[in-house]
């Protein structure tokens, strides 16, 4: 036994002596180690308590929306599609169709209901002779500031109409004026399967310019894969049509209809990389009487 500890008077007195200290505080210091080293080989690997919100990061995208809303397309070729809101109008849409007829140009009709109720047969002479017939509602409101209720007997009443002109369903739409939500454009798409057609060459002809200022703003603006508008419900944009056609043909354009044209769209291909020209550092001019002195070549690896 440790003399140190053989009576509880030279106990006492060695917890006070310098030396026992350091020994008692040796020892607890190797137990704590041994502790320590013994209960980290035993414990199970410690777990990551930081959670990602957003999932496993090998998951797969939702698949892109299908399109829905068209004002051009990007073709491989000189086709472009004309369009005619507003008719059938009893005197001026026939015209029109003698007009096509003569350039053997193909157009989409978007019809207003009540016009399409009351005018039939104009209709199916469109379809007759290769043109196609769309939707423009039932009487011309402002679809982006209507209650869905109500947009849906827009486009149902003259849905309806068309079918029972020309027996068969329209594929595409045109709100009046432009005006549609984009929450309108996917719900309208998915109920009536349409797909929403606006456009990206406009001669303004319903603020009746003047037939020439409609010619030529049709030609100005209109590029492969374009989708024009005009209006079969103004005399002077009949008027603008003569010329316009000839000149369309003149520039080698061909009008097929919008379900056409959207059947033609490819990807537009990238756009090439803009290549920069490094430009020639014009070396120093000695003036005259100067001794030029060439400048220190620095080694490079390898040579």
């Amino acid at each position: 036994m440790c003399p140190l500890l053989d009576t509880p008077e030279s106990f006492s007195h060695s917890i006070r002596h310098p030396m026992f200290v350091r020994q008692l505080l040796a020892l607890t210091s190797i137990s704590f180690v041994i502790l320590r080293t013994v209960s980290g080989q035993n414990a199970p690997p410690a777990q990551s308590v930081e959670k990602s919100n957003s999932g496993p990061a090998s998951t797969a995208a939702s698949p892109a929306q299908p399109q829905v809303t068209f004002n051009s397309v990007y073709v491989e070729g000189p086709y472009i599609a004309l369009t005619f809101d507003d008719g059938p109008a009893p005197t001026l849409t026939p015209k029109l169709l003698d007009l096509l007829a003569a350039h053997h140009m193909k157009a989409t009709f978007f019809v207003v209901g009540q016009n399409a109720a009351d005018h039939p047969d104009i209709l199916k002479r469109a379809v007759r002779e290769g043109h196609e017939i769309a939707n423009h509602s039932w009487s011309h409101p402002n679809l982006g500031k209507m209650s869905d209720e109500a947009v849906r007997k827009e486009l149902q009443k003259t849905d309806d109409a068309i079918v029972a002109a020309i027996g068969k369903r329209p594929t595409l739409m045109r709100p009046p004026y432009g005006s549609i939500t984009a929450r309108q454009k996917h719900w309208i798409h998915e109920e009536f399967g349409y797909r929403i057609i606006i456009w990206d060459v406009d001669p303004l002809d319903w603020k009746r310019p003047g037939p020439s200022v409609v010619t030529s703003r049709i030609l100005k603006e209109t590029h492969p894969g374009s989708i024009v508008l005009a209006h079969d419900i103004h005399p002077p944009t009949l008027e603008a049509m003569p010329s316009t056609f000839d000149q369309l043909d003149r520039k080698g354009f061909k009008s097929v209809t919008v379900t056409e044209l959207l059947a033609m769209a490819k990807p537009p291909p990238p756009k090439p990389k803009p290549t920069v020209t490094p430009r020639a550092i014009a070396a120093p001019v000695a003036s005259p009487g100067a001794v030029s002195t060439p400048p220190a070549t620095a080694s490079t690896p390898g040579g």
